[in-house]
């Protein structure tokens, strides 16, 4: 099934269905928030907490309810296989901002058509805000979100999660990268790729994701105007290695690029 063979009416039927799923996780997540929390490490040394799992777990309950042929792959219960339709889920994008108290932390929603983004949804319980992205476009708070015109990396706003997930080579790309830019700020986690939606940065370059990470984003920055693809340029999907660029327009993608390959 090709992503332009689904109808409007199914594309809106899957769309409230995440706003459902979003509307059910940020009270959830939020009554977690700033709370002691029991802390365990994964096997990455990743922090997940016992809210993670209680919002995956009501997540993936409503799903196997409403559409149970759906496979569902969550970054705390695994993968359930299914049908052509995945539930990728991320219950708290930036954990380690969730267990410190930052508020900018989010819960990552997409739903992936064999292995490729499309539809996702950004939402950011402590301040209210979601975005919503899908073929038809994106919305943030149900107005149009654009992206920014920006046509070059001396212009160009920057951010990445943290400079500490770059090493070696990488890391030696990512200064090169970044120190082209304008300005460059760190933090953020999936809001930085919000904030690309909406025009306030322009490039996001980061490592190390898995496909719950980086789902939900794409449909997000692609629906309103901007690029994100891997570091060769190549489309993203359930495969995908972790790096990724966002960029908001094609020129400032194409060039950045550039420098990374060149």
């Amino acid at each position: 099934m090709q992503i332009d063979t689904i109808s409007p009416a199914d594309t809106a039927r899957y769309l409230a269905f995440a706003i459902e799923l979003a509307d059910a996780a940020r009270p959830l997540a939020l009554s977690y928030f700033r709370t002691p929390l029991d802390v365990i490490s994964k096997l990455d040394e990743s922090p997940v907490t016992v809210a993670d799992r209680a919002i995956e777990k009501r997540l993936r309950d409503m799903i196997e309810e409403r559409f149970p042929t759906h496979g569902i792959h969550g970054e705390e219960m695994g993968i359930k296989p299914g049908d052509t339709f995945t539930w990728v889920l991320d219950p708290i994008d930036g954990t380690k901002s969730f267990i410190t108290g930052f508020p900018l932390f989010g819960t990552l929603i997409s739903l992936a058509l064999d292995g490729k983004p499309f539809c996702g949804l950004i939402d950011v319980p402590a301040t209210a805000e979601r975005w919503i992205g899908s073929p038809g476009g994106t919305l943030f708070s149900g107005s149009i979100a654009r992206s920014s015109h920006c046509g070059s990396l001396a212009e160009a706003r920057f951010y990445t999660t943290s400079p500490d997930m770059f090493t070696g080579a990488d890391a030696d790309l990512f200064e090169r990268l970044s120190r082209a830019t304008k300005l460059r700020r760190f933090g953020g986690d999936c809001y930085i790729y919000g904030l690309i939606a909406s025009g306030h940065c322009e490039l996001v370059l980061e490592t190390g994701l898995q496909p719950y990470d980086y789902m939900a984003l794409v449909p997000v920055v692609q629906g309103a105007g901007g690029c994100m693809t891997d570091w060769d340029g190549k489309a993203l999907s359930v495969h995908s290695g972790g790096r990724v660029l966002a960029s908001a327009n094609s020129k400032l993608h194409d060039e950045a690029l550039a420098l990374i390959n060149g």
